[in-house]
């Protein structure tokens, strides 16, 4: 690992930090220390969702443009600006404003990083990064979120205005340390490549593998990260009646089987075909909202419902090691030379829209058809395994599993390597 890669990846877990250090404590924060109400609250929440579906349609076309380095400089920057406002803002405007500013930051963030990753490593070494990438994000929001929620304190509006200059500091502190970052030069963008905002995107759409990749992403994030605290918690909560402590046990299940398999399983992943490894995960999730139901469901006891209901959560944990070192580099092997940034931006937005409707279907459903709602996201997962065979068929062997051709290229002779920025 290079001296440019560490710094990412310090860059990675800060942001991450940063990140979990606010966002769980935003809805108290709006609705019960500004005393603004749950309905503004949610609003402020929302407000996220749409700021990050406004300009991550931009950042794409800006990394291509201008480089990932520039973009995610000013992506810090801005939120830095949206977190030191949003913890002096007072009323409705200037949150809802502030949490604008501060959402649009955040999620540029996202594909300026990956595609910094993908400039500063080579296909042999792409997915050993976003593995470390995808373990310290979730270390970063771990610690974030329990370090914060020592610092707050609802009856001191003192204490949230505290929480949010530290993250706007961590943000200032990130670019005066990513400015150091020296990423290698970018391939131009291949010629006959169109270089307006829409032909990229055409070019983007016309690509069926891409196509069929997001529809899979979309599914993937809708029937996982979507329910996490919506509806998996709310059917957790109601159907199998467990407690708000067994509900953060599960959670922090997760964030340990991450921890604890990431790499145990990444030598595993690396030697299959990408498209299986993806087929796999669907069933393991199966199996998860199988484990749900029971815990909801079931007529075991509370003890076993409990300790099934924190299964559910781990099981969900083992799945998404196997897709950080999986997903990610197969966008980068997608690509045409030049054009990461914009296929990050486009699958970053696809990960922000299942992000969205997620919460948005999930949670009444689970709160009030707990038994359809564990078979249709069952449903889901098992059309994840699907999708991810039909996909693998239009996939080519080294976009499938480029161990086994880099394998070939060596038994016949040819080169082994090749300088990284052919392969950015």
């Amino acid at each position: 690992m290079g001296a440019a890669m560490r710094r990412i990846h310090v860059g990675n877990a800060l942001s991450a930090f940063g990140l979990g250090f606010t966002v769980p404590y935003l809805y108290v924060y709006v609705a019960q220390v500004r005393d603004l109400g749950a309905a503004t609250a949610g609003v402020v929440l929302a407000v996220f969702a749409v700021a990050a579906l406004v300009v991550l349609p931009l950042a794409g076309r800006a990394i291509v443009r201008r480089g990932p380095l520039p973009v995610l400089l000013a992506a810090l920057a801005t939120a830095a600006v949206g977190s030191l406002s949003l913890g002096l803002a007072k009323n409705a405007v200037t949150v809802l404003l502030s949490a604008a500013v501060l959402g649009a930051g955040q999620a540029v963030m996202q594909p300026a990083l990956a595609t910094m990753i993908v400039d500063c490593s080579t296909t042999e070494t792409r997915s050993r990064a976003f593995a470390l990438q995808f373990f310290l994000q979730n270390l970063g929001l771990g610690v974030g979120g329990l370090i914060g929620g020592h610092l707050v304190d609802p009856s001191r509006a003192g204490s949230f205005t505290l929480l949010f200059s530290i993250e706007a500091a961590i943000f200032v502190l990130l670019v005066a340390l990513m400015s150091t970052v020296r990423v290698p030069h970018a391939p131009q963008i291949e010629d006959g490549a169109p270089q307006s905002g829409r032909a990229s995107w055409k070019q983007l759409l016309g690509n069926r593998a891409m196509v069929q990749l997001c529809v899979l992403g979309f599914v993937l994030f809708f029937a996982c990260y979507g329910q996490f605290e919506s509806g998996l918690s709310a059917f957790g909560v109601e159907a199998a009646g467990i407690s708000t402590s067994t509900l953060g046990t599960a959670l922090a299940a997760n964030t340990a089987m991450i921890v604890v398999a990431q790499f145990a399983v990444l030598k595993f992943v690396e030697r299959r075909r990408r498209s299986r490894v993806i087929a796999a995960v669907g069933l393991i999730w199966a199996v998860a909202w199988a484990v749900a139901g029971y815990a909801g469901l079931g007529h075991g006891s509370k003890a076993m419902a409990a300790a099934a209901f924190v299964s559910t959560y781990a099981l969900f944990g083992l799945g998404e090691a196997m897709l950080s070192p999986t997903l990610a580099p197969l966008v980068a092997d997608l690509a045409p030379s030049g054009m990461a940034g914009q296929y990050n931006s486009a699958f970053a937005l696809v990960k922000q829209l299942a992000l969205a409707v997620g919460p948005a279907v999930g949670g009444p459903l689970a709160a009030s058809l707990p038994a359809p709602y564990v078979v249709t996201f069952l449903l889901f997962s098992l059309g994840i395994t699907v999708l991810a065979v039909r996909l693998g068929r239009r996939l080519t062997p080294a976009q499938n599993q480029p161990s086994h051709a880099r394998s070939l290229v060596v038994a016949q002779g040819g080169p082994s390597t090749e300088p990284a920025s052919a392969r950015a």
